[in-house]
């Protein structure tokens, strides 16, 4: 019987945690020790770090460490940039599934493997880790009342069950991560929640508690600063992703108003009640109040069939994209079949491309 060389077909699973890091020199070890070295159901497990244009030697201490990847930006551009690098090249390193964790140490990276599971199992498309804020020691009164208005509000616009929504210990799908796209500066943990319930992407939370604060949060300066950055987030996000309705609720008290107006003198025309010029004002401020809502409808439903194409712009874009990866894997598997049949020699090489022609 002759002999013959199997080709097998392995699908191998791969992971890469990323960390977008500025000025986290002091913090980086602690939180890249605690990181799994095996999970079940994992081949490759990589570590790739961000370094955001840090002032100290994060990139040169990460190095150090041994990570895998190391992308740096000449300056800052925000943790939501940050984070959007980190997405692309874990992509286009082959990762099948993305964890996002910060280079603070907030986050307990033994966790992971019960935060990469639901993907692993087909349940979910993204994992949030819920911080359960009620209960953490570390968040006070205002900040957990703040971050549970801010859940609420998110879990509202997106339609879906996002406990700890400005949670960033998160893990994603090649295939969420592809449909993703982050377009504001200051975070990005509140628009891909937003974008991934549009989407209909499967968002699930596991519980975690989160280790002792090494240094304050870079995101919130004061409560103030936190209401205003988050709100106004919120506002744009649901402006763009919701435009009818956005305009619709800034019309309606202009045509409300206008209709009250209309009314009162309708009502005292038909009650008898005469005078010239007596309700003029009635009707012109109603109907001039009217007007100008309609006029802010119709920009809403203009803006809304914008967003068609914005929906269609996506998809183009999604696709593209995979397109790309796909061309990138398959130049990647033959210049591994281009090495293993240099490493065969000549005599074997012909074995297994005989093999392969009879079959």
């Amino acid at each position: 019987m002759p002999t013959a060389w199997a080709i097998l077909t392995i699908r191998i699973v791969k992971l890469i945690v990323q960390v977008p890091c500025l000025n986290e020199a002091d913090t980086l070890p602690d939180t890249l020790a605690g990181l799994p070295t095996t999970i079940e159901g994992i081949d490759i497990i990589e570590t790739l770090i961000v370094d955001d244009g840090s002032d100290d030697d994060t990139s040169a201490v990460a190095e150090n460490l041994g990570i895998n990847h190391v992308f740096r930006h000449t300056r800052t551009l925000g943790l939501a940039q940050a984070f959007a690098t980190g997405i692309e090249n874990s992509l286009a390193l082959g990762a099948d599934i993305i964890v996002n964790t910060d280079g603070d140490n907030q986050y307990p990276a033994e966790v992971i493997p019960e935060l990469v599971s639901p993907i692993l199992k087909g349940e979910a498309d993204i994992v949030i880790g819920d911080r359960q804020v009620d209960q953490s020691p570390y968040f006070s009164g205002t900040k957990k009342r703040l971050l549970g208005l801010g859940s609420w509000l998110i879990r509202t616009i997106s339609g879906t069950e996002v406990a700890d929504a400005p949670s960033g210990f998160r893990a994603y799908s090649k295939e969420a991560a592809l449909r993703l796209n982050v377009l504001t500066k200051y975070s990005y943990t509140l628009e891909t929640i937003i974008q991934a319930g549009k989407l209909g992407l499967r968002i699930e939370s596991i519980p975690v508690k989160t280790n002792p604060p090494t240094r304050p949060s870079r995101l919130q300066n004061s409560p103030w600063h936190f209401i205003k950055a988050q709100a106004s987030t919120i506002i744009r996000l649901y402006a763009f992703y919701e435009p009818f309705k956005t305009f619709s609720y800034i019309a309606a008290p202009f045509i409300l108003v206008g209709v009250i107006l209309l009314l009162r003198f309708g009502f005292f025309y038909v009650t008898g009640v005469r005078g010239i010029g007596r309700f003029t004002q009635s009707v012109t401020i109603g109907i001039g109040l009217m007007l100008v809502g309609v006029i802010i409808a119709l920009f809403g439903l203009q803006a809304d069939i914008a967003s068609k194409h914005r929906i269609l712009t996506q998809e183009v874009l999604y696709r593209l994209k995979k397109m790309d990866l796909e061309k990138a894997n398959r130049r990647a598997k033959l210049e591994r079949t281009n090495k293993d049949h240099e490493a065969f020699g000549p005599e074997k090489r012909f074995k297994s491309d005989k093999v392969r022609e009879e079959n």
